[in-house]
Formats: C-alpha cells, sequence, structure tokens
C-alpha cells in the first residue's frame, strides 16, 4: 500500500453525531483493509456548524459544510477528509482530490412524523419542517396545499421540534437516519418520481492531497465504482445547470445491467413548474451524460422561462 505499517492517519470531520458516524465508518472500512495503519478523527468545526440555525442560502460562501475542513487537508493538519457528498461544491481546491467514493446508502429523502402517517395522509396545510429549498419545492409541487417551515440544526434537535408539535412533519434524507441507527422514524421513504434526491445524496466523499499518492492509494480500497459513477453523473449534470439556473435542482443516477441512468430535475422554489430529463450511457463516459442531460435541460428551463416571461 506504500505506507509504513507505523503510519497514522488523521481524517477530519464536522462534529455533528451524523458525521462522526459517517468518518468513523469510513474508518472502519479503511482500517479493514489496512490492519497495521492506525486511524484518528479529528473534529473540526465549519462555517455552517457556527451558524446552526441561520438557513443556509443566507451563509455567504460556497462550501460551507466543507471549507474548513479541505484547509486542513491542504494545511496537513488532517490526512484525509470526510464528507457527505451532497455537501461538496462542483469543484474541488487546487491540490485537493476526492480520492474514494465507497458505496452509496438509499439516496431517498423521507418523510417523518409523530404517528407515522405519509404524504397522503398529512391535512390540508400541515407544517412540514426542512432545510432544503429542493425538498420544499419538490413537495409543494406534490402537495400545493403544505406549508413548509425552514428547520435546521442536528438531526436530534429537528426531531425534538417534531415530536414537540412545531411542525406536523419533517423531510430529510433518509440516509442519515438509517446511519444513525433511526430508520424507525421512517414514515415514508419519496420515491424519486415524487421528490428526486439532491445530486450525490447518500454518497459520501473521502479528500485527500492531490501530492499525496501513497494515501490517495491507500483509499482507493474503498472506492465503489458504480456509486463513482452514478454521483459524477449527477454532478455534472449539477455543474452544467449551475451556470443560469437558480432553481432548486435534483439529480439520480445508478447503473442496471451495465448502464447508467440518469435523471435530473428542476423545481421552481414554489413547486409549480417542475421539468425532468433522462438519459443513458456508458459507465465509463458519466461526466459525459451528465453534461449531455444538464444542457438538453438548461435549454428547456431557458424556453420555459421565455414564455412565463415574453419580451425579457
Amino acid at each position: 500500500m506504500g505506507l509504513s505499517v507505523a503510519r497514522r492517519l488523521v481524517i477530519g470531520t464536522r462534529g455533528s453525531q451524523l458525521a462522526l458516524r459517517q468518518a468513523e465508518w469510513i474508518a472502519e472500512r479503511l482500517r479493514a483493509h489496512h490492519a497495521g495503519v492506525e486511524i484518528v478523527l479529528r473534529t473540526i468545526t465549519t462555517t455552517a456548524d457556527r451558524h446552526p440555525t441561520t438557513p443556509l442560502e443566507q451563509l455567504p460562501t460556497v462550501g460551507v459544510f466543507v471549507k474548513e475542513l479541505e484547509a486542513a487537508l491542504l494545511d496537513g493538519a488532517v490526512d484525509l477528509a470526510a464528507h457527505s457528498l451532497k455537501d461538496l461544491p462542483t469543484r474541488q481546491p487546487d491540490g485537493v482530490v476526492i480520492a474514494a467514493v465507497p458505496e452509496r446508502e438509499d439516496p431517498r429523502d423521507v418523510l417523518v412524523t409523530r404517528d407515522g402517517r405519509g404524504l397522503d395522509g398529512l391535512l390540508n396545510g400541515a407544517r412540514v419542517g426542512t432545510s432544503s429549498p429542493r425538498r420544499a419545492a419538490m413537495l409543494r409541487h406534490a402537495r400545493p396545499d403544505l406549508v413548509m417551515v425552514p428547520l435546521r440544526g442536528n438531526l436530534d434537535t429537528r426531531l425534538r421540534r417534531l415530536d414537540a408539535g412545531q411542525v406536523d412533519a419533517l423531510c430529510l434524507a433518509g440516509a442519515g437516519l438509517r446511519r444513525l441507527g433511526l430508520e424507525a422514524r421512517v414514515a415514508q421513504w419519496l420515491e424519486p418520481s415524487l421528490c428526486l434526491p439532491a445530486p450525490g445524496q447518500g454518497a459520501l466523499a473521502v479528500e485527500a492531497r492531490t501530492e499525496d499518492a501513497a494515501v490517495r492509494n491507500l483509499v482507493r480500497a474503498i472506492e465503489h465504482t458504480a456509486t463513482r459513477a452514478a454521483v459524477e453523473a449527477e454532478r455534472t449534470a449539477l455543474a452544467t445547470l449551475e451556470g443560469g439556473c437558480r432553481v432548486p435542482i435534483g439529480a439520480l443516477a445508478a447503473v442496471d445491467g451495465g448502464v447508467l441512468h440518469l435523471e435530473v430535475a428542476v423545481v421552481t422554489p414554489d413547486g409549480g413548474t417542475m421539468l425532468r430529463e433522462t438519459g443513458s450511457g456508458t459507465v465509463d463516459a458519466a461526466r459525459a451524460l451528465g453534461v449531455r442531460v444538464g444542457e438538453i435541460l438548461r435549454r428547456r428551463l431557458e424556453e420555459q422561462h421565455q414564455v412565463l416571461r415574453p419580451g425579457h
């Protein structure tokens, strides 16, 4: 593996319960492949952690969940940085590379309610807590009567607010609940046809320094090829749309029978208009697929915008 058996690796992670569980999950798998390497976690506070109640769209910088972790990586304070892949900007800073994408957890969003009722069972005007403009917009598209309540904070905080009656439901990434052993709280797994996940949702990313070939080679042991292809297609579609698109974006890809299938959707924040596009390609051309589907959807969005705002 190119490393001394006495080598010590430090993984940087955010300090939330979920982030620590995910980083430990990565560490466990690395230890299984490299038993002689000591692997420890180091907690780093990010911009998002310092502003736990501020809506994400009001925070000042790109990469609010990852910027400080990447700085620690470049400074040599940590050897690896562990992330929820959906939190990573579509471009990495110079000197940083996504060294491994392990096998993905279920990427779907879920609905959590106090009494187990699903989306169809929510009363007219029910209050749904979510930190995600994408989830809010897609739920509004399905149920325009629902009231979306901006709700940040760690998972325990959000569950407490639900149980206290401050909201009637939560919409969250199911992977986080499953990783924390809280899957029993899920009332409904939302199918992608209803709520298309964020690009990269359910997947983890392990960043390393570009120049650190030995560490990159070590981490490659937990790489999952199909997951890497899927998230590259999703993230490339996102990057293609980001140039001229200010609306929430969902994307989900999967490999089936050796073919990579991608679906991307954009939805207006009020949920009134949703456009979807699909495409397929080879696993080794994931980025090309993302560009192709993203460009088609961007053109459709521009045409829709012209129809909605003639003369502009």
